[in-house]
């Protein structure tokens, strides 16, 4: 495997730590200084805040300015992280919530450029947790490594769960746009405006900005491409497993419908009105409000479900480089028995059943268990191809597609949501792309050299919109007729095979069943 070169040509060389960004620096809020990374010559931003707190009469608003300040503001600890989990106990993953805060619309800058006017690109991370968990201050999307490479990075908090996207009639009819719901993407695009303002005092380039993010997190990605309110504001996307059509092929939610399971929630403990909703603690709100969701089709920030929308080539018109990994369903995937799944397969595939199990058979139980893992690693590559394939069919941009197929060392644990969560898992490839090679494991050269690579390709592409240049294998664009081939991001990084025939044409037959609704 070739070895990716350390950085880019086009990118300024990293200055020593008395060469760095001057300080304090000049936002549109006020003045902030930051602390020193590992490496001296990384400076780190952190806590910073790009809206004013959403509680109150703000909770299930779209997000304020953030307000000024005197002096100098100490940019030392991240910001709280927002609500998840449950109260008092503990979060995402086990983890401790630490901090735990409706007031969380904080982000994090990692920069080591030499100066303001250096014009580094910027990658904007957005984090994943299934739009109920996470946060942008993670140990394993510690934005250093990348920053050594050239860009500027940036992580953030979102509002999450019943904060995050809860529609009810009520926030509907207050709302100038006739919408609600989707506050968390609010929030993303609330932080890409800050990053438009500010980013340039860091050292970093505003016509140059890259969303990524990973699973929820791409997710949110392939819905900024689509929404019309995110026009502008970055000029480059990345989704690592999830898009617009979230993780697998499905309907997304109605405003109507969300309203409904909102105004029942809402019932259901005893609030009215809206006013009553908005005066309940919010460890209340999170414990006992059960209407909690993901984006929502809500005719203002999403006008439309974005399979239209990108159908139609309405979406932003930016470079796409997206992809899946080998082992995703040990991430999700509890076991189940073989008439568990026939049943679901059933009820979930209708007509299209009998083409599912001829690909997935179910003679047993564990050919069952073999045919879920298979399915869900098939259908979300699925989605992340069919991405790519309408992005060469309605925009003028390029598509880049990968295949993660390396297996990390053992010793990352069960997942969250007790699958096994080995081989090459759902979110494996997201330590290799932030060169954060952490844990109790026994990594070894093939994995830094791997992560070296990976790397290599998202600051090329965040530099210039194409993953390619020197010392990395050549990865040739999607185009959907004689390049339909991933890019193997694996042991071996090579071009891969084609897409198997009847897994592509079942889940295109139930693309078409699902966005024809």
């Amino acid at each position: 495997m070739a070895r990716a070169c350390f950085a880019l040509a086009i990118l300024l060389p990293l200055g020593a730590a008395s060469a760095a960004v001057n300080e304090p620096v000049h936002l549109d809020t006020g003045l902030v200084s930051g602390v020193a990374g590992k490496d001296a010559a990384v400076r780190v931003f952190k806590g910073l805040p790009f809206a004013a707190p959403p509680v109150a009469n703000l909770r299930w608003a779209a997000p304020k300015p953030a307000a000024h300040w005197d002096g100098v503001r100490q940019a030392g600890e991240f910001g709280s992280i927002c609500m998840q989990g449950q109260p008092g106990g503990r979060g995402r993953g086990g983890a401790a919530p630490a901090r735990m805060s409706e007031d969380c619309l904080y982000l994090n800058v990692w920069t080591a450029a030499q100066s303001a006017g250096d014009k580094r690109p910027v990658l904007v991370w957005f984090h994943p947790g299934g739009f109920t968990g996470g946060s942008g201050s993670s140990p394993a999307t510690d934005g250093e490594a990348l920053a050594k490479k050239g860009l500027i990075v940036v992580t953030m908090n979102y509002r999450l769960g019943v904060f995050g996207f809860f529609a009810h009639p009520e926030l509907t009819q207050e709302s100038d746009r006739h919408a609600s719901g989707n506050y968390g993407l609010m929030d993303q695009i609330a932080a890409l405006q800050w990053v438009q303002k500010n980013i340039a005092a860091f050292g970093g380039d505003p016509k140059r900005v890259t969303i990524d993010g990973d699973s929820a997190g791409a997710m949110s990605v392939g819905d900024l491409v689509a929404s019309p309110l995110a026009k502008g504001l970055f000029q480059r996307a990345i989704a690592e497993s999830g898009s617009y059509l979230g993780l697998s092929v499905t309907p997304m939610r109605t405003l109507a419908d969300a309203e409904q399971a909102g105004k029942k929630s809402a019932e259901a403990i005893g609030a009215s009105t809206l006013s009553d909703l908005r005066a309940r603690p919010a460890d209340e709100i999170l414990g006992k409000l059960r209407a909690a969701g993901n984006v929502i089709v809500d005719g203002w920030l999403l006008p439309e479900n974005p399979a239209g929308l990108f159908s139609q080539g309405k979406q932003n018109d930016v470079p796409l480089l997206v992809g899946s990994n080998k082992d995703e369903g040990t991430f999700f995937v509890r076991g189940g028995t073989a008439d568990q799944f026939l049943e679901q397969s059933r009820r979930r595939f209708g007509d299209l059943t009998d083409t599912f199990l001829k690909l997935y058979p179910a003679g047993s139980d564990e050919e069952a268990l073999a045919s879920r893992l298979a399915a869900f690693r098939d259908e979300l590559g699925f989605v992340m191809r069919k991405w790519a394939q309408v992005q060469t069919k309605t925009a003028k941009s390029k598509a880049y597609l990968y295949y993660f197929t390396h297996e990390p060392p053992a010793g990352g644990g069960a997942s969250p949501r007790g699958g096994f969560a080995s081989g090459a898992t759902h979110g494996a490839e997201a330590q290799y792309v932030f060169e954060n090679l952490l844990g109790d494991r026994s990594w070894t050269a093939l994995d830094r050299q791997l992560a070296d690579t990976i790397s290599s390709y998202w600051v090329n592409f965040a530099a210039t919109g194409d993953p390619n240049g020197k010392s990395v294998p050549r990865w040739p664009a999607y185009n959907g007729n004689n390049s339909v081939r991933p890019m193997v991001l694996g042991d071996q990084v090579e071009v891969g095979a084609p897409p198997n025939p009847s897994q592509l044409a079942f889940y295109e037959a139930l693309y078409a069943k699902v966005t024809s609704r």
